[in-house]
């Protein structure tokens, strides 16, 4: 397993990438977590793709997407900001050039590869390792983002804890809270599997010659 980052730039060489993460996404959130999200043609979308965000993907060796999750800077439009400001202290966010947001984190756990006894599937773990890859990449150092009570746990069980940005709160049918996660080279060590491998290094070696 391992992780292709998918910019803008490279909407169109992933296309297939891209379409199987939408159909991920409605699978989780609508019919697994029964979220009130728009699906059409079986797939999830919302305003937020419509920005331009990068996508991180885990695929599999078949070539099948097993976790993404969509990054956005935090300065721009945000779901924290316009969607659950209700989860902020005081409403407010105050971002920075160093805040990037991650929405939109699903992993099929129902996959068999990856799964280990009593540990987190290893979908989760290369997750978390390439958001904070990328983002140490880009100049980031905090990851904020918007999630339930029960993935709080998981982060903090894969060595990676969350600081709340404010009190939990009801968000449909699920409890959900905001949090601010740390971008650096010690989260990545410890949330990475041993066999980690991603695409970001040579995705920024490529983007370093191509502005050259």
């Amino acid at each position: 397993m391992h992780i292709t980052i998918v910019s803008p730039d490279l909407y169109e060489q992933y296309s297939d990438l891209l379409t199987q993460m939408h159909c991920l996404r409605a699978m989780i959130f609508r019919s697994r977590m029964g979220w009130d999200v728009a699906v059409s043609d079986g797939e999830e979308r919302d305003r937020y793709d419509g920005l331009r965000p990068t996508y991180v993907l885990a695929v599999d060796d078949g070539d099948r997407v097993a976790g993404c999750a969509r990054l956005l800077p935090a300065s721009g439009p945000t779901m924290l900001e316009c969607s659950f400001r209700k989860l902020l202290a005081n409403e407010s966010l105050s971002p920075h050039s160093g805040m990037v947001e991650s929405s939109r984190f699903c992993v099929d756990t129902s996959l068999e590869v990856g799964r280990g006894e009593g540990q987190l599937h290893l979908a989760t773990l290369t997750m978390f390792a390439g958001i904070i890859e990328w983002s140490i990449t880009n100049g980031y150092t905090e990851i904020v983002t918007a999630t339930d009570l029960r993935f709080e746990r998981i982060l903090k069980r894969a060595g990676w804890p969350m600081t709340r940005l404010g009190k939990p709160a009801p968000i449909g049918n699920t409890m959900a809270v905001a949090g601010s996660l740390p971008a650096d080279r010690a989260s990545f060590e410890r949330v990475r599997p041993p066999d980690y491998h991603s695409t970001i290094a040579e995705h920024a070696v490529t983007s370093a010659m191509s502005a050259a």
